[in-house]
């Protein structure tokens, strides 16, 4: 690789470092560069804030012989004695650089992180604030660990491409918060879809796919009883006995309808559908024993006995953007939909957790048994309904 000069490298990265896919492969190329054009770099970190429920943000941090490690810090990461004394907390609130000579009469240990790096060899740092046009700010560190430090010609360089590093930090953040807002909103899949262009109203497609359709039972007289806080809290502790185990077992969250949830586990080509009845059941299962868990640990104690209805089905779903004007969602519908939500409501009447549609069983018999033939509102033909074999009338 013919690296350039700086002017060379900052060049290539207005062009939006478009040799790199992902954003650690940016961080390696731009320090391969640098080292390449004379600059003695021994370990270049950046961090970037995201938008993400979990998360604060992203360190990528680069080493000669070593590539580029990635971690996600979460939001605990802003209370910690080791990010406020740190010198990318200063430059947040500074909003200006700084730079500190480790070797020599000159240094200066004003950050406990510049004496552990110097105890490995390093001989200046240098940090710069990263400032995205939407005024958030970001930040990028130079350490070396030649003797003397940076020279003149060294900090030049580093200066040169900083800006535009941001920008292409800013250009890959975007894009990431953007996947991360629609995971989070619509799920995964949809998501995917979403960015691909599809957000068209009417855009659609039919797909096969076991659907799970949970609710809590007793919601509405438990929202007379508790305060909206409290209600909130204990949704949130509700929907985290679910969610994980369908995110676990391959399933997509489509929406949270109050105290209702509703999941798809989409059945491609060439998919078995026994496996993915089987990954449903298992999320099922793991669900359950969640809830329980809940319930014993005394944190939603003030709501009462907490149970939930969960129906399961297999059938084809129509699957895309259904709204008005600008407004739309990205979810499913269709007969076994309606179906679903109302094998739900039988499961109450049933005394079940979970109950399941005679199309799912069918792929599980030895997990399942027969609970009776049952009318079901909306839909014409009695309904074969079915139970975990392992499980009792609650």
């Amino acid at each position: 690789m013919v690296a350039g000069g700086p002017q060379e490298i900052a060049a290539w990265l207005i062009d939006g470092a478009r040799s790199c896919q992902q954003s650690d492969a940016v961080l390696a190329e731009l320090c391969d560069r640098l080292v390449a054009c004379g600059v003695p770099l021994w370990r270049v970190a950046v961090f970037v804030r995201t938008l993400h429920p979990d998360t604060i943000g992203r360190s990528f941090k680069w080493m000669p012989g070593v590539g580029v490690e990635t971690q996600t810090a979460s939001f605990d990461l802003l209370e910690t004695e080791g990010f406020l004394k740190s010198p990318i907390a200063a430059i947040y609130g500074s909003r200006k650089k700084i730079r500190r000579r480790l070797d020599g009469d000159g240094s200066r240990d004003d950050f406990p992180f510049l004496a552990e790096i110097r105890a490995e060899g390093a001989t200046d740092y240098f940090a710069h604030p990263l400032f995205f046009t939407d005024g958030s700010i970001h930040g990028v560190s130079w350490t070396t660990r030649r003797p003397g430090g940076f020279t003149d010609a060294d900090v030049a360089a580093i200066e040169t491409v900083v800006t535009p590093l941001a920008r292409v930090a800013e250009v890959r953040a975007l894009w990431r918060t953007a996947g991360n807002i629609l995971d989070t909103y619509v799920g995964n899949q949809a998501g995917e879809r979403i960015l691909a262009g599809q957000i068209r109203r009417g855009h659609s497609e039919s797909i096969h796919a076991a659907i799970w359709l949970s609710d809590m039972r007793g919601f509405t007289s438990l929202s007379d009883r508790l305060p909206p806080e409290m209600i909130v809290d204990v949704l949130n502790r509700y929907f985290d006995c679910q969610v994980p185990a369908i995110l676990g077992h391959g399933g997509e969250v489509l929406k949270f309808m109050g105290d209702g949830l509703l999941a798809i586990f989409p059945i491609g080509r060439g998919d078995d559908d026994a496996a993915v009845c089987a990954r449903v059941l298992a999320a099922a299962r793991e669900a359950r024993a969640n809830v329980e868990a809940l319930v014993a640990s005394g944190a939603v104690e003030a709501c009462g006995p907490l149970r939930f209805g969960l129906a399961l089905h297999v059938g084809d779903v129509l699957y895309g953007n259904i709204g008005g004007g600008n407004r739309l969602d990205f979810t499913c519908i269709g007969p076994a939909v309606n179906l679903s939500a109302r094998l739900e409501k039988l499961a109450a009447k049933l005394n079940r957790i979970v109950v399941a549609s005679a199309a799912f069983a069918r792929h599980c018999p030895d997990q399942m048994q027969h609970l009776g033939e049952f009318s079901v509102a909306g839909i014409a033909a009695s309904q074969n309904v079915f139970g975990l074999s392992d499980e009792a009338a609650t």
